[in-house]
Parts: structure tokens; C-alpha cells; sequence
């Protein structure tokens, strides 16, 4: 196995995320999860204000510059590093300007006319590949052995338009997508992730991989939300020996604990 993944630890600030929607809400509850996912193992929080599932309502900038104004000043002053998981740009321009150290945006940051605002900041940008295009993730068929042309036309194409702004490259994380923002049948996720790999060999740029209590995984085991740990878990693990660079995960503490254990158990070099 590779050095292990940076792991982003997931914090829904929503009322309706498919898991854990309306537990952290109150800035209290967010800041303590907060906590405990850094006590866990995270080394990054990856805050989203709105869900993008495909039942999710709309929240529009200014509410999620509300409940972000709530938490993100008190996790930076804490010097917890801080990832902004939203594709509005008036959002991600306020989070520029609190000093955080990601962008995480589903749309892959398809607005150019933030471009110098991007290139002039130091975050990190993850962009993510997603069959909707733009908004939140929907529900349509993708023949798995049509996703990895998607996938490769996608990133070049932004890419190039990122790179042509002035935008460091090495500021920059790629995310091919999973669950139903690949498509709704589960063998396409299996797909990419079975060969996850193809993206770092092809832009030689850090990869973060999203399996966490996703859709295709309940598919695959019929399992519900709340016991869906053990695949998330497998796939997770799956995804760090393939090389992923990252991981964002729900579960920090488990995914860390059986990275070490993997660790311990590789080969002793001489």
C-alpha cells in the first residue's frame, strides 16, 4: 500500500443530507462533530452547507453563508484545516476570504468568471467530475463502458480552462465521482473505482475518492444507511491501495485504524 490518504472528514450543516441530515445544524453540535472527527483521525473537515443528493431541496448562497458564518471562523482560528464542499461561487468566495484550505466543488468549478479569484488564493481545489453537469446530482443511466470517456473529456476540457487562468497545478485534486453522480447502476462506480488508478497515471495530479455511505454501495448489499459501514469501510480500503491521495469519509476513526492495521501487516523491506 502506498503512504496513506489525506482523509477528509465529512460535516453536513443541512437539514436534509441522506445521512445525517439535521443532526449538526446547530452551530454547537457542527463545531463538536467537528471536534470529534479530528480526534478520529481526520485531517481535514469537509463542510457542506447543502445537500446534493438527487431528493435534496435547494438552499441558495446566502443560507449557506449563514450556516457556514456560524462554524468556519471558529475552525480556523483553531488551525483545523477546513474544506468548503459547495459549487455556489458566492459561497466559495466567502470562503476564500475566511481563509480556508480547500474548495470542494461536485460541478468541478465550471465558473470561469471566478477564475482570478481562484488564481490568486492559495486553496486547494478539488474538482469533481459528475455525469449532471451542472447542479446536484440526478438520477440517469450511464453505460459503465461510457464513464471513463466522460470522465477523461471532463477534465481535460477543465483542465485546460483552469490552467489557461493562471490556476497552479498543484493546487489542484481531481475527483472522478461516485454513486449517483456517476449513474444510477452501481457496476459504474465499480468501474471507476476498480480502475481509479487511470486518473493519476493520466494527469499525474492527486486523486480523492468519495465512497462513503453512497448509493451504489447500499445497492450492492441491501443494506441501509445506518449499517453500511463494513462496505463503505472495504471500498475505502480498496481505494487507498489503488493510490487515492484522499479519502472523504464519514467514519475517520475506523478508515485510520485499519490503515494502520494494513500498515503494520505490509512486508518488512530489508
Amino acid at each position: 500500500m502506498t503512504a496513506s490518504p489525506t482523509l477528509f472528514g465529512i460535516l453536513n450543516v443541512t437539514a436534509d443530507s441522506f445521512s445525517d441530515g439535521g443532526k449538526y445544524l446547530e452551530a454547537d453540535a457542527a463545531l463538536a462533530h467537528a471536534r470529534a472527527l479530528m480526534a478520529q483521525g481526520a485531517d481535514v473537515i469537509d463542510l457542506g452547507a447543502a445537500s446534493s443528493h438527487p431528493d435534496s431541496a435547494d438552499v441558495g448562497a446566502a443560507e449557506e453563508i449563514s450556516r457556514l458564518a456560524r462554524i468556519v471562523p471558529q475552525l480556523v482560528a483553531a488551525d483545523i484545516p477546513v474544506s468548503i464542499d459547495s459549487f455556489e461561487p458566492d459561497v466559495q468566495l466567502w470562503a476564500l476570504g475566511q481563509g480556508v484550505a480547500y474548495l470542494n466543488d461536485i460541478q468541478g468549478f465550471p465558473h470561469s468568471e471566478i477564475y482570478p479569484a481562484l488564481a490568486s488564493a492559495s486553496a486547494k481545489l478539488v474538482i469533481m467530475h459528475g455525469v449532471q453537469g451542472r447542479g446536484r446530482a440526478r438520477r440517469q443511466d450511464v453505460p459503465a463502458d461510457q464513464i471513463w470517456d466522460r470522465i477523461f473529456n471532463f477534465f481535460d476540457d477543465r483542465l485546460d480552462g483552469l490552467a489557461a487562468s493562471g490556476i497552479a497545478r498543484e493546487r489542484l485534486v481531481l475527483d472522478p465521482g461516485m454513486g449517483f453522480f456517476l449513474g444510477t447502476d452501481p457496476e459504474v462506480s465499480l468501474e471507476v473505482l476498480r480502475h481509479v488508478g487511470r486518473l493519476e497515471a493520466r494527469y499525474d495530479l492527486p486523486v480523492l475518492i468519495s465512497v462513503s455511505r453512497k448509493s451504489f454501495l447500499r445497492a450492492m448489499t441491501g443494506r441501509d444507511v445506518a449499517d453500511i459501514g463494513p462496505a463503505t469501510l472495504a471500498a475505502e480500503m480498496f481505494a487507498a491501495a489503488a493510490g487515492a491521495g484522499y479519502i472523504r469519509t464519514h467514519a475517520p476513526g475506523a478508515l485510520k485504524d485499519a490503515l494502520a492495521v494494513s500498515a503494520a501487516l505490509q512486508p518488512k523491506t530489508r
